[in-house]
């Protein structure tokens, strides 16, 4: 973070390093009585503006700066908080669209941290990190104060921490399986966990579904007397072109179409995650058959959107483009954008994963887009080792395609020497890529090794 004050630094890690004493965010115990009690203390400052909440497998960091930047776009002061994070912890609190500043964070910790001592003391179990960070995101929106947060959802729904919020909008995006330890292997359940977000007289926004999982929201959405609005049927994408940057689209919203929109992302679950957050940011403002956003507007807002490690190029010749997916299904939205959006004469793939990710189903998934791969590790504890990670790849590679780097520099340094290999002497070595992916972490690290500020 260039320009920061160092002090400013310094008091940010001793408040992680307190924050990192508590539960991690990988652990979970199914209640919501010590968020509620820490949001009691604080005067409830999670109903003092409109909510939209956003859960889902995959595209819920997307959708919620998506909607964020239109809701922002419209005239509205916005907060929108978002886990994990890339790089730093303050990119998780964002006001005006961007980070709070590392004295901001500290800031809030402190406010928070008298009333979470007495939570703990009342409580058998203490707040996990998840918890109080989430304390910590209501109260700073309610100081700012913002006109509409946009809250991502940390694990699962009902149970998580920001669901003390009533949520004017619910968001529900693509469910599919990950986090089986803690939400179990069955798509159904984990839907209706995720739907536990909908709340009564909300509006639901919810993305096309696999079949069991669409049958439960639409259930929870007729128990709680939700109003719905379904991809593929009240709104999608009409089309999309591939364009310099990212692509542009036409959109079938709630209120009309909203055609000629370029987005700047890359990849077809993009296109759905806008129609996404156009929906939301719709219902949001009570726009419907007969009532449409300012389509410029909507331009802009889309125009401007920043999604910081989501197939994010930090460096051409080679492109070296950096990527979060850390589940099957997000890897497999990779490797089509990959596939339809870039023609690459040689990709080669770095991939770091966390030891409890499905780290097969991700590299079966890359395996048809890439030419080599290079396995590595990022920094977290909960890391796999990239030796047990090559016994994975070697079923899925041979052992022909896999290089073993240890150290993540070295891995993204050899990766793009094999992207400018070519057999042809005469052959010319433009034309080689790098994609690194695997984990947030991984993604996260990937971009302060090119020198990217976190966003």
């Amino acid at each position: 973070m260039s320009g920061t004050d160092p002090a400013a630094l310094q008091e940010l890690r001793a408040v992680e390093a307190e924050l990192n004493e508590r539960w991690p965010e990988t652990k979970i115990e199914p209640s919501l009585d010590r968020i509620r009690a820490l949001t009691d203390l604080l005067a409830e400052p999670q109903r003092s503006y409109p909510v939209v909440h956003i859960a889902g497998t995959n595209g819920k960091s997307s959708t919620s700066r998506l909607t964020d930047a239109l809701l922002s776009g419209l005239g509205l002061r916005t907060g929108r908080y978002t886990s994990p994070h890339l790089q730093v912890a303050t990119e998780r609190i964002s006001i005006d669209g961007k980070p709070i500043s590392p004295e901001a964070y500290v800031e809030a910790y402190r406010d928070v941290a008298p009333y979470v001592s007495i939570v703990d003391s009342r409580s058998d179990v203490r707040m996990s990190k998840f918890e109080v960070l989430t304390g910590m995101a209501f109260a700073a929106f309610a100081d700012a104060p913002v006109e509409a947060a946009v809250v991502e959802v940390g694990l699962g729904g009902s149970w998580d921490a920001t669901n003390v919020a009533d949520a004017k909008i619910a968001v529900v995006c693509p469910v599919a399986l990950d986090h089986a330890e803690y939400l179990g292997d069955d798509i159904a359940g984990i839907a209706a966990e995720k739907a536990g977000i909908i709340k009564p007289g909300s509006i639901a926004v919810v993305a096309a579904q696999p079949a069991a999982a669409q049958q439960v929201i639409m259930d929870r959405v007729a128990e709680v007397d939700a109003t719905v609005a379904r991809e593929g049927q009240e709104f999608g994408v009409l089309s999309r072109t591939v364009a310099v940057g990212g692509q542009m689209l036409s959109l079938q919203g709630l209120g009309g179409v909203y055609d000629e929109v370029f987005l700047p992302l890359h990849g077809e679950h993009q296109a759905r995650n806008a129609a996404l957050a156009l929906a939301a940011t719709e219902a949001f403002f009570g726009a419907g058959a007969d009532r449409q956003l300012d389509v410029e507007r909507v331009r802009e807002g889309f125009a401007s959107v920043v999604t910081p490690g989501r197939l994010e190029r930090v460096r051409s010749a080679p492109t070296v483009l950096v990527d979060a997916a850390h589940n099957p299904h997000g890897a497999r939205a990779l490797a089509d954008a990959l596939s339809s959006e870039f023609s690459f004469r040689r990709l080669v793939a770095v991939v770091g994963v966390l030891g409890d990710k499905d780290a097969r189903g991700i590299l079966t998934e890359l395996e048809p887009v890439v030419e080599e791969i290079v396995l590595t590790r990022n920094s977290s504890p909960r890391a796999m080792d990239p030796d047990e990670l090559a016994g994975v790849a070697k079923d899925i590679f041979g052992p022909d395609r896999i290089v073993v780097e240890p150290r993540l520099d070295d891995a993204v340094e050899t990766a793009i020497q094999l992207a400018e290999e070519t057999d042809d002497p005469g052959e010319s070595v433009s034309g080689g890529g790098v994609v690194i992916t695997g984990s947030v972490v991984t993604a996260g690290e990937a971009r302060a090794l090119f020198g990217k500020e976190p966003a």
